[in-house]
């Protein structure tokens, strides 16, 4: 809402497109399900400019990242509402088989750090995709302790303070890139081989 998200996915598109041969694309949030009265009272920004994602769109990526903001220790409905749209391509499994790490922020230390993309993982498993979470794989910046960190071996995450007014921090933002980095570079070993299961034989198995 406060635009954290955006900032941890401006971080992961340039770690997606610093693996040669891939380019990735930065979509906005889905769209908005709160009224305009709603987003005054929680004093919202203005939306990106960024154009605002379709299912029509997903069949078209070798990969995702999704990212989002929390509600109760879960994603926010928008996105949820957004993924009830892709019914159709869950019916033809058109998702199958691509890989998606999860990156998200929350209002507190308590807010969802680990039950939000917990929960979430339910969505790419209906789709056949494949997880891929960072696991330990940042090294040191996943044991920090002198600050506050969001984020875990789900996947990049930040916190907002309950008023929006907490920024990512630079650990944070490398985290994102770290993710951006390691999902492309398994995204591209993927493509290069899209149905290894099929191709056993070729290699004398």
């Amino acid at each position: 809402m406060y635009g954290h998200v955006e900032k941890l996915a401006r971080e992961i598109l340039l770690g997606v497109n610093s693996v040669e041969g891939v380019e990735g694309k930065l979509w906005q949030q889905v769209p908005e399900t709160l009224p305009p009265e709603e987003l005054d009272r929680l004093r919202a920004p203005p939306k990106s400019d960024e154009p605002i994602i379709n299912a029509f769109k997903l069949p078209e990526a070798d990969g995702f990242v999704f990212g989002f903001p929390t509600r109760f220790g879960m994603m926010a409905a928008q996105f949820k509402a957004f993924l009830d749209t892709t019914q159709y391509l869950w019916k033809a499994q058109m998702l199958a088989s691509k890989p998606a790490g999860i990156f998200y922020s929350t209002s507190s230390q308590g807010g969802g750090q680990e039950t939000a993309p917990f929960t979430a993982i339910t969505q790419l498993v209906h789709h056949g995709m494949i997880f891929v979470p960072i696991g330990y794989t940042f090294g040191p910046g996943m044991f920090e302790m002198k600050e506050l960190k969001g984020g875990s071996p789900y996947g990049a995450g930040t916190y907002t303070g309950d008023d929006g007014s907490r920024q990512p921090t630079k650990l944070e933002l490398e985290q994102a890139f770290h993710q951006g980095n390691y999902i492309a570079t398994i995204a591209k070993k993927l493509k290069e081989d899209v149905h290894p299961i099929f191709t056993l034989h070729k290699r004398g198995y």
